[in-house]
């Protein structure tokens, strides 16, 4: 269960570079201010080295006597700063009694290294020459320099303590007697240098992940060998095998795993269906995408005796098939989650077991661990039980059949599909009562043929159909939570696995009060939880159907804290539930194979497990999901620049959807494909970045250019590798009007 990391330093410890550079910078017209930089960049190099006036002057370049005697000024200014310390009578050394630190390096391709606290403290400027050449993620421990006034603090990089073992996707460049892989990765500024002998049989032009090998002091470009030779650069799978690989995502199934998995038996032991419920004999169904294998999920719905209905919540029983610290278990672990691609899903658990065996597919017998509500006519919980049966679904629908059901009231099973919509809805209106938030918003979907290449765009929104099957999944998981986190007076609580979210950030939520203001909405960010969500629902609910409508749900989302996995349990702001857990895709979620060997023990009387083992794997799983999502937007965005890169030059209306001191983020009104405006290409001023207020603004003509503002642009460029679309604005008379001088 535990997951263990790795503390190994890269090259040992760092070496400090003692030499000083003697690029000189021989301006005449050197100004204090920047000749004060220089010099302290001459003592950050070795901060044991002692310099007087004339050793300065000369390493900076400065042979005017007058300039020398300049320089002697601001070595007794910085000493007077505390930046120096005069050891005698006109000899400095650098005053490096700062602090010592630990925490995270992020490394930045354009050369904005910081340092990030673990304390979670403001980040702290590292140059590159301070860098010891540490990774990106790797944790290290730094000297923090004594601040000088007006100057941002800064660090330098005393020792890499862990690590951080990552590859890099990118193009081999190769020549006659070297090679490099060329990445757009933005943590790395400098191409990586690769022996030949190391290449692995990758040739130019091809796609390859490398694994760094060493980057020695004083070389400019890191060595690496390369792990995998991904294929040509532009073909689809080579593409997305790319984009799993950059954020570290396995791409293929070890066979070992596959094996493992081929052997379980797929007939069901007699003896273990006498053990379970059966509701073989009963009405079940599934209802899931038009493309899915991996069906989780089956309800089962007949009237009790006294009138009311029985509905059964059915979950594929994964782990009885998967048993703990076995080789399938043990991947499954570190992948954490499936990964879902445009074109493609890359599953937590081998074939077999996720589009087979534990896959609730029609006409076949199949274990389930399930929840089973009675409800009255109002969707009242009357009972519940918790318990492994086995089922036999009688129905796979699409949501697109089920919806169609809803809406003509014919079909198969169109009784009860009815009869589990009209309780679905009262549980629905009831959530929403109780202070859920109404976030309800459209996925980006491709028609995409059989090479991959995207066809056409369009837009997935949530209607009935899914609205049935998210009721009763939020409720499952909602009793599975409760029946272990509520204890009685007196007793214990239990370690559990939680799905928790934390309310708003209150300067998040007060910034998008003021920003929604312009558009002539109020939000309510003080008072009790009740009123702030009602608050939200009711912006929410005003802005649908208008133009801003996508804008400020966006904004609304990232207000909102990120949901994630927790022993500690802490409620569900967003559902407005006290307990949540996930119960309900253990195919395709490691917490969900969590919760459901955490119940088994628990229903048994078992005792508590141990709370830090289990809070390690929620970081992990958590940190696996978001990696997961970005990977996932990384791929639509792919596929978006692919489908307009044939529309070069092209007008489109658009929204400006970000923006940020670099440009001006634009999504197209058609077909929701994002682009930049790199700022150089707003010729007509000079436009400085107001971050508050979400807008560039001309220093000359204070023409403004806001998030939410229509725009027209035109389509300049489709970069496929950085995954970009650049635009320009548009010379219309309409974008003069709309964006341009408004």
């Amino acid at each position: 269960m535990n997951i263990k990391k790795q503390k190994t330093g890269r090259n040992g410890n760092a070496a400090r570079n003692t030499q000083i550079n003697n690029n000189k910078t021989r301006s005449k017209r050197m100004k204090k201010d920047l000749m004060a930089h220089a010099i302290l960049d001459v003592f950050q190099k070795d901060a044991k080295a002692v310099y007087n006036y004339k050793q300065i002057s000369k390493l900076t370049g400065i042979d005017e006597q007058v300039r020398k005697l300049q320089v002697l000024d601001v070595l007794y200014s910085l000493a007077e700063e505390n930046l120096l310390v005069e050891l005698d009578r006109g000899r400095f050394r650098y005053n490096s009694l700062g602090t010592i630190a630990t925490g995270a390096f992020q490394r930045r391709s354009n050369g904005k290294n910081a340092f990030l606290p673990e304390d979670g403290s403001e980040p702290v400027r590292v140059a590159e020459r301070n860098s010891a050449h540490a990774m990106d993620g790797d944790i290290v421990r730094v000297q923090l320099f004594a601040r000088r006034k007006g100057s941002e603090p800064e660090a330098e990089v005393l020792e890499i303590l862990e690590a951080k073992d990552r590859n890099y996707v990118g193009t081999l460049q190769i020549s006659h007697d070297y090679a490099f892989l060329v990445t757009e990765d933005k943590s790395l500024a400098n191409d990586i240098f690769i022996p030949k002998s190391n290449l692995k049989g990758g040739k130019n032009g091809e796609k390859a992940v490398v694994k760094i090998t060493e980057w020695p002091d004083n070389v400019k470009n890191p060595i690496g060998e390369v792990i995998d030779v991904l294929g040509a650069a532009g073909d689809n799978n080579t593409e997305m095998h790319a984009i799993l690989a950059e954020f570290g995502l396995p791409y293929k199934y070890p066979e070992n795993i596959e094996q493992a998995a081929d052997k379980i038996p797929e007939e069901i032991a007699k003896a273990e269906i006498a053990q379970r419920e059966d509701f073989r004999e009963v009405t079940t169904f599934t209802i899931d995408p038009k493309d899915a294998k991996d069906f989780d999920d089956a309800l089962s719905i007949r009237q009790t005796d006294r009138g009311n209905r029985e509905i059964g919540v059915h979950i594929a029983d994964v782990t009885h098939y998967v048993r703990p610290d076995d080789i399938i278990d043990k991947e499954a672990i570190e992948r954490a989650t499936s990964v879902y691609l445009v074109d493609r899903t890359i599953p937590m658990l081998p074939e077999r077991l996720s589009n087979k065996l534990c896959s609730l597919r029609q006409d076949e017998e199949k274990l389930c661990f399930s929840v089973i509500f009675e409800l009255n006519e109002k969707a009242e919980i009357i009972d519940s039980r918790i318990a492994r049966t086995v089922i036999r679904s009688n129905r796979r629908f699409t949501y697109e059949e089920a919806q169609n059901i809803i809406d003509t009231g014919e079909g198969d099973f169109s009784e009860e599909i009815l009869k589990l919509n009209e309780l679905a809805k009262l549980l629905r209106d009831r959530r929403f009562a109780d202070g859920a938030i109404d976030f309800d918003r459209y996925e980006v979907k491709f028609e995409i043929d059989d090479k991959g290449k995207p066809l056409s765009v369009y837009f997935k929104e949530s209607k009935e159909a899914n609205h049935l099957i998210e009721e009763f999944m939020l409720l499952a998981n909602r009793n599975v939570a409760e029946t272990i986190g509520k204890t009685a007076k007196g007793k214990s609580k239990k370690t559990f696995v939680y799905r928790i979210h934390e309310q708003p950030d209150p300067d998040k939520m007060q910034n998008l009060a003021e920003f929604i203001g312009r558009f002539g909405y109020k939000l309510k960010t003080t008072g009790n939880k009740e009123d702030i969500t009602k608050s939200i629902n009711n912006l929410l609910d005003k802005a649908k159907g208008k133009p801003e409508q996508n804008l400020i749900e966006t904004l609304a989302v990232r207000s909102m804290q990120k949901a994630r996995y927790s022993t500690h349990n802490t409620g569900h702001y967003g559902l407005a539930f006290p307990f949540y857990t996930h119960f309900t895709s253990p195919i395709r979620r490691y917490p969900d194979m969590m919760v459901h060997r955490l119940l088994e023990r628990y229903i048994k009387g078992g005792r508590s497990v141990n709370s830090e083992e289990y809070e390690d794997c929620c970081d992990h799983c958590s940190a696996m999901e978001q990696l997961a999502a970005n990977a996932e937007r990384a791929s639509i965005k792919y596929k978006q620049v692919e489908f307009m890169s044939d529309k070069i030059g092209q007008i489109y209306d658009g929204t400006i959807s970000g923006v940020t001191e670099w440009g001006l983020y634009v999504e197209l009104n058609e077909n929701r494909c994002e682009g930049l405006i790199p700022v150089r290409d707003l010729n007509d001023d000079f436009y400085e970045f107001d971050e508050k207020n979400y807008c560039l603004i001309g220093k000359r003509h204070k023409h403004i250019y806001r998030l939410g503002d229509p725009v027209i642009v035109k389509i300049a460029h489709a970069n496929l590798q950085r995954k970009q679309l650049d635009f320009v604005p548009a010379e219309t008379k309409n974008n003069y009007l709309y964006g341009k001088f408004k």
